[in-house]
């Protein structure tokens, strides 16, 4: 792939099919040590009743044995120093 003058580059069919992306579409490059990658950017209302798929996927599957929120933020991060024991 080549990129023509104006910085742009043709995103090849299959792959503009596989994610999604047709005109108007939002994509966004994700840059890490190794290259970049394309992302679709996904509508909010979509990113919501993704997580909200998710949120329901996973109800009921933390068992904290009965542990306090503090213990298990405690158990989780470990003892906080900065706050006075009692």
């Amino acid at each position: 792939m080549r990129v023509t003058e104006k910085g742009q580059v043709t995103i090849p069919k299959d792959i503009r099919e596989r994610l999604g992306i047709s005109a108007g579409s939002d994509v966004d490059f994700v840059v890490a040590d190794e290259g970049v990658m394309l992302v679709k950017v996904a509508d909010v209302k979509d990113a919501f009743q993704t997580f909200g798929d998710w949120a329901k996927s996973i109800e009921g599957t933390l068992n904290l044995d009965g542990m306090t929120t503090d213990e298990y933020m405690e158990w989780l991060r470990g003892p906080r120093d900065d706050l006075e024991r009692r």
